[in-house]
């Protein structure tokens, strides 16, 4: 399918920023959905959490890219900021799945974020898309995130959700954290390191979602995690290497819950998820391994 006119929401965010510089480059018409009044003719105004959406804006527009929300590795998980990454994401997405269902000539397609999340925590086990969700604060959020986007599924649009895994990037997420460890020489395991990380380069995140965005039949969930997922100890490893430095300095993780509270668990959880129905819809990674992400991360 011949995708041409794309708006995007969360483009300030790491992978909305990286996708927006990526479709701009090959010469696609990028629309911005901003929260200000717009300065440009790029920019469509909405406001996630009043459920308000410029539906004009989006006419024309052949994908709706929903990529927007509070950061969930941000911040300590108060009930105050649990509720406003709720907010977020899920009236964010109702807002635009309503708007894109007012439209006469609708896109084409929605892609509309998720996260791995979704399965909460499980294990050695791995899963793939066809697993249900867990419990918790997350996957709680991640069914309710998806639900959302009901409205432009009844439509008929053809409706994405990219189940994210935890994206490899130098600046920006979880990973931008990690890095400046590491590179200091204080990076190391968290917890007893052998919870699963699956993990997905920022250049794998962004053609993932420009494979799924421009290939006609597919909906639903996607895993968007690289195919092999290590644990948290396999990792540290992996980035002393490609770093040269050392990996001496675990965190316990009775020091991990002081510092982060109920997010720790997140942190300490163990998902070992692979990306089943995107390998089966003909993607290819260009970083499977990790060593791989991280120097492309450099």
């Amino acid at each position: 399918m011949e995708i041409s006119r794309i708006a995007v929401a969360g483009a300030s965010g790491l992978i909305g920023g990286a996708l927006v510089r990526s479709l701009t480059a090959d010469g696609h018409d990028v629309v911005r959905l901003v929260r200000r009044a717009p300065r440009s003719a790029d920019e469509v105004q909405w406001d996630p959490e009043g459920r308000r959406v410029d539906a004009a804006g989006l006419a024309g527009c052949d994908a709706v890219v929903n990529l927007a929300g509070a950061g969930v590795g941000s911040r300590r998980w108060t009930e105050a900021y649990k509720t406003r990454i709720r907010c977020s994401r899920v009236l964010g997405t109702t807002a635009l799945a309503e708007a894109i269902a007012s439209l006469d000539e609708p896109p084409k397609v929605f892609v509309n974020g998720s996260a791995i999340g979704y399965y909460g925590e499980t294990g050695e086990r791995t899963i793939d898309e066809s697993a249900p969700a867990g419990n918790g604060f997350l996957p709680e959020l991640c069914v309710e995130w998806e639900q959302a986007a009901m409205p432009a599924e009844k439509a008929g649009v053809r409706t994405v959700f990219t189940r994210t895994g935890l994206v490899v990037a130098r600046k920006g997420g979880a990973w931008g954290k990690l890095f400046p460890l590491f590179k200091a020489g204080l990076g190391g395991r968290m917890g007893d390191g052998r919870q699963y990380w699956s993990f997905i380069s920022l250049h794998d995140e962004v053609a993932a979602i420009r494979h799924l965005m421009a290939t006609d039949g597919l909906s639903g969930a996607f895993n968007l995690t690289a195919p092999n997922p290590l644990t948290n100890r396999e990792i540290t490893e992996a980035m002393g290497r490609v770093l040269h430095r050392p990996t001496l300095f675990p965190v316990p993780a009775p020091v991990l819950r002081a510092v982060l509270g109920e997010m720790a668990g997140d942190v300490l959880g163990s998902q070992r998820v692979l990306p089943k129905r995107l390998l089966e819809s003909g993607f290819t990674f260009a970083f499977p391994e990790i060593e791989g992400a991280v120097k492309a991360a450099l």
